[in-house]
């Protein structure tokens, strides 16, 4: 087992800090170099804008429009192959789930009609059953009490389950994902409960999904111990899904995607790193920092009403003086996005109506007042001109929260979702058989001659 910082014998400390310091010292690049060779960290233009490296039919994020040729801010817009989210969200009312029609959406082009959903259901659901072996030599072994990274191996080792797994055609590509689509959402439920039971020594209970239930019909029953849920936290967990289920090419994981496909490898390495990229809390691992925010900042201010004292806090927390130090208030700021976010106005919505039900109003009005103070607090300390907006991550836990479901799941339930546009994505990659993508980094360094060892200091 590797070692860390704390299983280092106190003779091996004083090594291992020398050890650090080079490291640092080799590592360190002049920040200048940067401005002089205009270099676009984060693949991102001087203006914040990121730098153009592929075309998508799949979705658009759309934060500005364009006004007599200068890019005016404006309210959020989402697109999925075309179709506006948050009408297609109103639209699909009258049914009662939506995020297997998102997925047939996002992995085909256009909305299924009744045949053509009822036939990917059929294979959809098909796939949901992992087997008993699986669950036991995978799952249940050397849990994690990181359920992305219990994900991340599970979907490593489906590998070895598959006949074809190196088949990068597209339809073999295409079952993978399917396949992939159905099983996230059981392998997730079952990591959490395997580390509930053998970490944290709770009961075990593992419930079969249900192939006459939605996605998030079975995320609840399987998450519960009762295996019961209104209508209201179904359909509310189903929206999340559709929110969270794509968002254009260039966000971290699903740039991650088309890199990784790009090289030629296979699906479930594929997905693995993008689970990977997903975890961070600079990506979808926010919704955990954001929560984790405001567990903190419900404890420090005393009257939740006091626009004062939350400020106050909020304050410490630009200062690096509160929550991680780290000088970020989590769910609020966005690349693209800015005077607001779609699909954060759509979740503000649902759990507005989730507060009412579950009578945690008082809650949603501090999420309320934090928003707006926020927003102008970061404007103040950026001195910026480019309005801010609440992102997706800022009501996602909260709405988590009162659906029941527990912390360790916030993370994983975004990628649950999320697989449906990373397997769209590795599909079109395919499809259009480009090139492997390979960004150019320019050395600074300096080339030395060879020094033999009794001559190096």
């Amino acid at each position: 087992m590797a070692k860390t910082m704390m299983d280092l014998e106190p003779d091996m400390e004083e090594s291992f800090s020398s050890l650090l310091n080079e490291c640092m010292k080799s590592g360190a690049i002049d920040q200048n170099l940067y401005l002089e060779y205009d270099v676009k960290r984060g693949l991102r233009d001087s203006s914040g804008a990121g730098v153009l490296t592929g075309l998508t039919e799949i979705s658009d994020v759309c934060g500005y429009d364009t006004v007599n040729g200068v890019k005016v801010p404006s309210d959020g817009r989402l697109y999925y192959q075309g179709y506006d989210v948050t009408k297609l969200i109103k639209g699909l009312q009258g049914r009662r789930f939506a995020f297997e029609e998102t997925a047939y959406l996002l992995l085909f082009g256009a909305l299924p009609n009744e045949r053509q959903l009822k036939d990917f259901m059929t294979i959809l659901h098909a796939q949901m059953d992992l087997s008993r072996k699986f669950s036991r030599d995978v799952i249940m072994k050397a849990p994690s009490s990181n359920i992305m990274n219990a994900l991340q191996r599970s979907i490593l080792t489906l590998y070895s389950y598959d006949a074809n797994p190196e088949d990068i055609s597209v339809g073999n590509v295409l079952l993978q994902s399917i396949n992939l689509i159905a099983k996230t959402p059981v392998i997730s439920v079952y990591a959490y409960w395997a580390d509930q039971h053998i970490n944290k020594h709770s009961s075990l209970m593992l419930r079969n999904p249900d192939p006459e239930k939605s996605v998030a019909e079975n995320i609840l029953a399987m998450l519960r111990p009762s295996g019961e849920y209104t209508e209201l936290e179904a359909k509310l967990l189903d929206v999340a899904l559709v929110i969270h289920a794509e968002h254009g090419g260039g966000n971290n994981s699903t740039f991650t995607t088309h890199v990784v496909t790009s090289s030629g490898t296979d699906t479930y390495s594929t997905i693995a790193a993008a689970i990977c990229s997903l975890k961070g809390f600079r990506h979808g691992g926010a919704n955990l920092k954001a929560r984790g925010m405001f567990i903190e900042l419900m404890k420090e201010v005393k009257d939740w009403t006091s626009e004062d004292q939350i400020e106050a806090y909020l304050r410490r927390v630009l200062n690096r003086q509160a929550f991680d130090h780290n000088g970020l208030i989590y769910g609020i700021g966005h690349a693209v996005y800015t005077v607001s976010d779609p699909r954060q106005v759509i979740l503000k919505e649902y759990a507005k109506r989730l507060a009412e039900e579950k009578g945690r109003m008082d809650e949603f009005n501090l999420y309320d007042k934090v928003e707006a103070i926020a927003k102008r607090l970061i404007v103040e300390n950026r001195r910026t001109f480019k309005p801010v907006c609440a992102n997706v991550d800022f009501y996602s836990g909260f709405v988590y929260d009162m659906l029941e479901i527990p912390i360790e799941m916030y993370t994983p339930i975004f990628a649950i979702s999320r697989i449906a546009g990373w397997s769209a994505h590795r599909l079109e990659e395919i499809i259009n058989d480009g090139k492997i993508i390979r960004p150019a980094y320019k050395y600074v360094g300096h080339h030395v001659d060879y020094v033999s060892m009794c001559d190096r200091k």
